[in-house]
């Protein structure tokens, strides 16, 4: 018989604390205690919560957190986004709602260099915004379009959230993951790019210029020792020359040197940016702490054991437990961040979609960007906020634009759902 008590005492325990504005990781942590209560006492239940916090980081994987989050920082302050954005330009400026395409390019770019959703909406909003509204666009549309475009780079590698996925699923390979996330993420983009293309047309934005040959060599060299971080971190982990982990390290080296080179930063402003990652650092470890001791109270108290059981109650028909679990990641994203998400409900729905057949890497994709997509919406939409706040107008002047661009992302989500080969092409074709 499935006990519903613990799911119940979690969610509503859970619920209640977010409600009256407690942080999302102690709403976690004080939740789980709570739920361990209908089994043990509350202080061995305190013991064994915050124990498994301290277990839940003592994993090597997640040193690269802080690494690529460090690494996202100099980036972001480096001169990189500006050289990227150059090179965007010269490659589609001339087509309708050309600078709204540059915009999604650079974001690929910047995302997948940084890492970092945030620093893509940030980096991207500010130099690209004013230019789109100089040049006659609508500035709620430039700051849809830079908020979702934001997060195709959490997809392409190196990304920070498929090493939480890592994790959290008992040890999916981190260089398979990475390689699984360049076809979904570009594919996102590309659909964001047509559907930008033609409300611009819709609209009659301007069109650039068209680009020499000159140009586009010209800007490629200067983005060339930016993109060739991609080429260092991506290369060296499927080849087997380090760890994430060591990538991560070299990934902060080549930039810092790059920083330097570029004259972007220097040692003044160098132990603000530290700090400020140090800061970001913590505020997302917490998070996972509190995340993986809710997921071994789940664990303890059979919970997904229990929602496997019901969801495969309800069918037996692949198609309609991944449209299922699709609907409820969709919803949970709009109240919940991308990290604690992922660590709850990797292993609640995990062994669902491995017992219907599913690789755990093509999972781990559709769960990053499904939950991604939540990052665009209220109330806790974290990209939303950022890409309003530096547009400086307002969510309710935002949703308009945003609905057609959402609908893309959710094309191309469900495109990954059903389609395996488009996560599996490329580790396969590697041999992970």
């Amino acid at each position: 018989m499935i006990e519903y008590t613990p799911i119940l005492v979690l969610v509503l325990s859970f619920l209640f604390l977010l409600s009256i504005g407690t942080p999302v990781a102690w709403s976690i942590a004080i939740s789980s205690m709570l739920t361990m209560t209908v089994s043990i006492p509350m202080l061995p239940a305190f013991t064994t919560v915050a124990q498994r916090i301290g277990v839940g980081l003592d994993s090597f994987s997640l040193l690269a957190i802080p690494f690529f989050v460090l690494s996202g920082e100099l980036m972001n302050r480096g001169g990189i986004a500006r050289r990227l954005i150059a090179f965007a330009k010269t490659l589609v400026g001339s087509l309708p709602g050309g600078l709204a395409l540059i915009n999604v390019i650079g974001a690929m770019l910047m995302g997948a260099i940084a890492g970092s959703a945030l620093a893509s909406a940030s980096a991207m909003g500010s130099i690209l915004g004013p230019e789109m509204e100089k040049e006659g666009y609508d500035r709620e549309f430039g700051a849809a379009v830079n908020i979702t475009s934001s997060t195709t780079g959490l997809l392409i590698p190196p990304s920070n959230v498929l090493i939480v996925y890592s994790l959290a699923s008992g040890g999916a390979s981190i260089a398979a993951l990475f390689l699984a996330g360049y076809i979904p993420g570009i594919l996102t983009g590309l659909l964001l790019m047509i559907v930008a293309s033609i409300w611009a047309k819709k609209k009659g934005y301007k069109v650039g210029k068209k680009s020499s040959i000159k140009d586009v060599f010209s800007t490629f060299l200067s983005a060339i020792p930016s993109l060739f971080l991609l080429v260092i971190v991506i290369g060296g982990i499927v080849t087997g020359i380090f760890t994430a982990t060591e990538a991560s390290a070299i990934a902060v080296l080549y930039t810092l040197i790059l920083g330097f080179v570029y004259r972007e930063i220097d040692f003044d402003n160098l132990p603000k940016v530290i700090l400020d990652s140090v800061s970001t650092t913590a505020v997302v470890l917490l998070l996972i702490g509190a995340s993986m001791s809710m997921s071994w109270v789940m664990s303890f108290e059979n919970i997904p054991q229990s929602i496997s059981a019901t969801l495969l109650g309800i069918s037996d028909n692949k198609i309609i437990i991944l449209l299922i679990i699709n609907l409820i990641l969709l919803f949970v994203g709009i109240f919940m961040d991308l990290t604690p998400a992922v660590l709850i409900f990797t292993p609640i729905f995990l062994p669902v979609v491995t017992k219907l057949g599913m690789d755990p890497v093509q999972f781990g994709i559709i769960m990053i960007l499904n939950l991604s997509i939540g990052l665009c919406t209220p109330p806790v939409g974290s990209v939303l906020f950022v890409g309003v706040g530096i547009a400086k107008t307002s969510i309710e002047k935002v949703i308009k634009p945003l609905m057609p661009l959402f609908l893309a992302m959710i094309i191309a989500l469900f495109l990954i759902t059903y389609i395996p080969a488009l996560s599996l092409w490329l580790p396969g074709l590697f041999g992970l």
